[in-house]
């Protein structure tokens, strides 16, 4: 069990609690009427912090810097990992895909770094689960990686664009490996240059 997981576990906890609690005292009718809504508002307070509690945790999926220089990503409820990264200026949000060779860009991706999808020449072919679909070779005048202070700046990175239809951009093999370090770690992905 991760340290995510006890803490979700621990707020779920918290709100079952002032659940039941609550309950019991409002249906206690021998209780001084004010000692039993002070009770019940305190209750509820503390269920709205635990409530704010969870929401939190499960909603801070962004990534975080460690000490040692290290980007971590957390999984998303989808169970992917995604990054968002600027492309010749443009914030992208990449899903992080080790099955792919390479940067690949959707259609509407491309047109907002700059690219026109329409006027490029798709000569490959890549096989992915929706069939077989074309690829144009681009090269990226900059891809940043910005994050709690670090930046990475890659200059005259190669990508491709989709010629299907792909709902995000991916990140794959061709730009992870230029990291030092790759580890999956349960819900947690780190990287480190």
């Amino acid at each position: 069990m991760t340290a995510d997981d006890m803490m979700q576990l621990v707020y779920l906890s918290i709100w079952g609690a002032v659940l039941v609690g609550y309950f019991l005292v409002a249906r206690t009718t021998n209780l001084g009427t004010t000692l039993r809504h002070a009770v019940l508002w305190g209750l509820i307070f503390v269920g709205v912090a635990a409530g704010y509690g969870l929401w939190q945790n499960m909603t801070d999926r962004g990534p975080s810097v460690t000490g040692d220089g290290e980007i971590v990503l957390r999984a998303g409820s989808d169970r992917h990992f995604k990054l968002d990264l600027k492309v010749n200026g443009t914030p992208i949000t990449f899903i992080l895909d080790t099955g792919a060779s390479d940067i690949v860009l959707s259609q509407d991706d491309a047109a907002r770094v700059g690219l026109d999808p329409d006027s490029l020449p798709y000569l490959g072919q890549a096989r992915t689960a929706n069939g077989t679909v074309g690829l144009a070779r681009v090269e990226l005048a900059e891809v940043v990686l910005a994050e709690g202070g670090l930046e990475f700046r890659d200059l005259n990175v190669p990508a491709f664009v989709n010629e299907g239809e792909l709902d995000v951009s991916l990140l794959g093999m061709g730009y992870l490996s230029r990291y030092a370090r790759i580890a999956i770690e349960g819900e947690r992905l780190i990287l480190q240059r």
